[in-house]
């Protein structure tokens, strides 16, 4: 047989096909330090829970006659139970969290609006530069300009209010002086979340993908008609994990509150009244210094009170979050 007639030679097989190319190995490594950094977000969670249950087992396993004894003792003779105690804490805590989201909502989407779609570009990048710097300042700045600049300022105001809504029944008067009330807390809370739910609220409605606005508008659609009909649905997810960020950060505010309500055992819906309400995060800075071991074991128990119920709120947060994006 000729050699015209033989048939061809079968290359030799690359043995580096069968190798994983380093992209592959970088996949892997990647999906790995993920996968880890995953984990490590449970474990950082179950120890503070943990953490929290152990601190606060003497209050639920403990001698309850000493843990009423302590109670009563933070409370002045108000309440010897534990939820007797933490109830109001919790109430208190939820209401001046709830009346700084309320506040500070729809602020926040106007001026997320206005950077990002109403704005000069100069403008919009000096204005983004100081909400991003306003969102970094400390807590305790705030609560400083709120107990020494805000309460004086703002008597006449809230006493305006109580004298011509106090029939109803939030706004019943008189309206104390100082007004170390839950409505100038939660006001100082609302400008102290306000810089966080802008922030997030801006970057997401400049992702709106521009085919969107400008089949919008290209449909006859005025500026306001796109925004409505384009970005706001495209962010509305992105809308409700801001606010539920700055809620959360309002719900675990200490010393901003500390600094400046006046406490009470109470629930009580009279925001321009003075000790009627108190948080329980700044109960817990309140107290600790004088408490002894039993003393902090109730304040913890408090704080995992405070922990489950953020824990919930996410939680609710995230569901709403996944409805919404579908």
């Amino acid at each position: 047989m000729s050699s015209a007639s033989k048939p061809p030679a079968q290359p030799a097989a690359d043995s580096s096909l069968t190798k994983p190319v380093n992209g592959e190995k970088a996949d892997r490594i990647f999906r790995g330090i993920a996968y880890a950094c995953g984990i490590l977000i449970l474990v950082v969670l179950a120890a503070v829970a943990l953490f929290l249950l152990f601190r606060a087992w003497p209050l639920i396993g403990g001698d309850q006659r000493t843990n009423s004894e302590v109670i009563a003792n933070f409370t002045g003779g108000k309440a010897t139970g534990f939820w007797g105690y933490v109830g109001p804490l919790l109430f208190g805590t939820v209401l001046v969290a709830a009346l700084a989201l309320v506040i500070a909502f729809f602020v926040s989407i106007g001026i997320a609006l206005f950077i990002s779609h109403y704005a000069p570009k100069r403008l919009a990048a000096v204005l983004s530069y100081i909400v991003d710097i306003l969102a970094a300042i400390p807590s305790v700045i705030y609560g400083l300009w709120g107990g020494l600049v805000l309460v004086p300022a703002i008597y006449p105001f809230w006493n305006w209010i109580a004298e011509h809504l106090g029939w109803i029944p939030i706004f019943a008067g008189p309206a104390a002086n100082p007004p170390r009330t839950v409505a100038t807390v939660a006001l100082v809370l609302a400008i102290m979340i306000l810089p966080i739910i802008t922030s997030i609220t801006r970057d997401i409605f400049l992702q709106t993908p521009k085919l969107l606005e400008e089949a919008a508008l290209g449909l006859g659609a005025t500026k306001w008609e796109m925004i409505k009909m384009s970005v706001l649905p495209f962010a509305r997810s992105g809308i409700i994990s801001a606010s539920m960020l700055g809620l959360g950060r309002a719900l675990g505010e200490t010393m901003a509150v500390l600094m400046i309500l006046s406490p009470g055992l109470k629930y009580s819906f009279r925001l321009l009244q003075a000790s009627q309400n108190q948080t329980i995060a700044a109960n817990i800075a309140a107290q600790y210094p004088e408490a002894d071991n039993i003393g902090v074991s109730v304040l913890i128990g408090t704080g995992l009170v405070l922990f489950v119920i953020t824990f919930l709120v996410n939680l609710l947060a995230r569901r709403i979050t996944e409805k919404a994006s579908k």
